[in-house]
């Protein structure tokens, strides 16, 4: 204001352009170019996650291969010794390993990238990062301890005169998969669980609950009755599993499993960024 101007007269009217900002509605969309915008921060979370994850360890990254060996040797004692599951020939170290080493994936991811946002607090509320970069950095973070367990499983595998065949050039296109199914449900998680942190304290019960419904350590049966069936087809784990497991031991194929585990796995990811955009407006307030 001009020193010459009366102090009541009414304020001159602005000249030019005038930017309004007002708060948007309704879900917020992936804002995929902003990510590529934050890439090195997103990067810098990596490495960090995994870093953090085995520090101030007297094994630090041995941990790696250590508990998929430790979880092998405990499930081969009871499944195998103590209650005899039938494996179809295949020394059952290897069976269980073939299933651990994506199971260790998607129970990890999906515990991590659930605790994603409340473990990140500083970067929620005092940053403007897109909040979904959180959750992919922690998800993505895992994906190096599968490697390590890929690695193990087929060294052992060889120890036992096992080898890959053809089949496995499906791994690759099957941990993507799994990949997507892991990030849906931890969008969805993540978002929940700013908002009810039940979701922290349910969450180890529920994934232990998830692997016994899962055949990880045990042959799958055919399901004599129908809801078994549509128990079996709602898992997504089922049919990735198996189909896994075919990709590394030749296997009978997942069929019409695998078909329906990409239905779910297509759901979860559709309700998590659906449900992740509906709640990112308010995830600082809510923390």
């Amino acid at each position: 204001m001009n020193s010459a101007t009366p102090p009541n007269s009414p304020l001159p009217k602005p000249t030019g352009l005038v930017t309004v900002i007002r708060p948007t509605t309704g879900p917020i969309p992936p804002r995929l170019g902003e990510l590529w915008a934050y890439r090195e921060l997103f990067v810098f979370l990596v490495k960090r996650d995994v870093k953090v994850r085995y520090a101030q360890t007297a094994l630090g990254a041995a941990w790696m291969i250590f508990q998929p060996l430790a979880m092998m040797g405990v499930y081969t004692f009871a499944f195998s010794h103590l209650g005899s599951v039938s494996t179809t020939g295949l020394p059952y170290p290897v069976f269980a390993l073939a299933g651990l080493v994506l199971w260790i994936f998607i129970s990890r991811g999906v515990f991590l990238g659930a605790d994603s946002l409340i473990s990140n607090l500083s970067l929620v509320t005092k940053t403007s990062c897109p909040r979904i970069l959180l959750t992919l950095a922690a998800v993505v973070g895992v994906l190096v301890d599968l490697l390590v367990a890929l690695a193990l499983f087929l060294a052992l595998s060889a120890a036992y005169g096992i080898y890959p065949t053809w089949r496995f050039a499906m791994v690759l296109p099957l941990v993507l998969v799994a990949f997507v199914l892991v990030f849906g449900l931890a969008l969805l998680l993540a978002a929940m669980n700013v908002r009810y942190r039940d979701v922290a304290q349910a969450l180890p019960f529920l994934i232990q609950l998830w692997f016994f419904l899962s055949p990880v350590a045990y042959l799958l049966i055919t399901p004599g009755r129908s809801w078994e069936t549509i128990i079996q087809g709602a898992n997504p784990a089922v049919g990735l599993i198996l189909a896994f497991r075919w990709a590394l031991l030749a296997t009978a194929p997942p069929r019409g499993l695998f078909v329906a585990s990409l239905v779910v796995t297509a759901f979860f990811v559709i309700l998590g960024l659906w449900y992740f955009s509906r709640a990112e407006r308010t995830i600082a307030d809510d923390i």
